[in-house]
């Protein structure tokens, strides 16, 4: 680019020192000049104009976009997950798209054209409702299901060894729009600490934590977290305890171990602290939306196949997700509400009895005098029971 762009600029001063002097003595003269005579470069035809429509409806026909986190976050990793096991061609295609985090996702929800669901925590809606004050917020956000935990991690030099320690020091809170930015000030706030708050993206501030620029950082996220796993800790960084009894209903407890971070915990010792769920957010698009059967196909999908995410090579924190669980201060999605009503009907009545001469009633109803398509439909019966029944 740099190259083209000196050779355009050289071009235009030859032809521009050349024609100086003719301009100058016939001002006329200029609309037959060389600079006149440049042509605008041809445009690319369209997809359209190719004759492509119907690829490009097709390929767009199932597309959403979902907003996820940094790569060293959980959300992009979860995000991938989500995308792998339901992407499928023609049917459903998600793509994930790198964020600076929570708070950025809602407002993503909120304004950004192509963001249709997103991660988030749930203490972010909160912040929405009080801080900026966005009307309504809690009637175009919702949520479909709530997700993992992130656990609030508080990582610091080894000469801090108590909150209170961290008193009128340096913290960082990650990057403005990251979900630490919002949960870091909460948890100081309401140990009663005040902390110089800062917002350094977490990769850096670990270097700023080697010199002493910063005393520590706040960074929620499943654990084990690859920025400290991967993170060489030759500097003797440790995590520090947050006492569970300060904090409400957003919030509930959590351990770390030798086994989630072994260059930082001691064989054999604990450290405790809280986390804040993850939830899958979407915008309560209208019925009558395009946008609307984008996502509810999405939510069809997500929860049909949920059982597949449960094994390898997914992460196991899928196998802990509740799709019934409420998060408080949160709505569900009208969509995700009616889906799992639908399937506890689906469960109940495949926990009842199997009557074998009433579906075989039913097949015939609904195949009269198609003696195949009965006993296709009548198969395909007893392979939902038998599914339905392993749940």
């Amino acid at each position: 680019m740099r190259t083209r762009a000196s050779l355009t600029l050289a071009t235009l001063a030859v032809i521009f020192s050349s024609t100086t002097e003719s301009l100058a003595q016939s001002p006329s003269s200029a609309a037959s000049g060389p600079i006149a005579q440049l042509k605008t470069a041809p445009r690319a035809p369209t997809a359209a104009a190719s004759g492509e429509s119907s690829t490009v409806a097709k390929i767009n026909n199932w597309t959403l976009g979902l907003a996820t986190g940094l790569p060293e976050g959980s959300f992009l990793r979860f995000g991938a997950e989500l995308a792998r096991h339901l992407n499928e061609p023609d049917e459903l295609r998600i793509l994930p798209i790198v964020t600076p985090g929570a708070v950025d996702n809602v407002r993503d929800l909120l304004y950004l054209k192509g963001v249709d669901i997103a991660f988030t925590n749930a203490d972010v809606l909160e912040y929405f409702k009080t801080e900026e004050k966005i009307p309504n917020i809690e009637k175009r956000v919702n949520y479909i299901s709530e997700m993992y935990l992130g656990d609030i991690h508080l990582l610091v030099r080894p000469e801090i060894n108590s909150l209170k320690d961290l008193e009128g020091k340096k913290v960082s809170f990650h990057s403005p729009g990251s979900g630490a930015a919002i949960s870091g000030p909460v948890i100081f706030r309401k140990l009663g600490i005040k902390v110089e708050g800062v917002f350094v993206n977490n990769a850096i501030a670990l270097e700023q934590m080697k010199t002493g620029e910063l005393m520590g950082l706040v960074n929620p996220g499943g654990k084990p977290q690859d920025l400290f796993n991967k993170f060489k800790n030759d500097s003797g960084f440790k995590f520090l305890s947050i006492p569970f009894d300060k904090f409400d209903q957003y919030y509930v407890p959590t351990v770390f171990t030798e086994k989630d971070y072994p260059g930082y915990i001691k064989p054999g010792e604990t450290v405790e602290s809280i986390a804040v769920p993850v939830v899958l957010a979407v915008y309560n698009w209208p019925k009558e939306s395009d946008r609307f059967r984008r996502v509810e196909r999405f939510i069809n999908h997500y929860f049909d196949r949920m059982e597949g995410l449960h094994k390898p090579p997914y992460d196991s924190k899928w196998r802990a997700i509740n799709l019934a669980a409420k998060v408080p201060g949160w709505t569900r999605y009208w969509v995700a509400e009616e889906k799992l009503k639908l399937m506890a009907a689906a469960k109940a009545t495949a926990s009842r009895p199997l009557d074998l001469h009433l579906a075989r009633q039913q097949v015939t109803r609904a195949a009269p005098e198609d003696a195949t398509e009965q006993e296709r439909l009548f198969r395909e019966f007893l392979e939902w029971i038998k599914k339905q029944r392993k749940q």
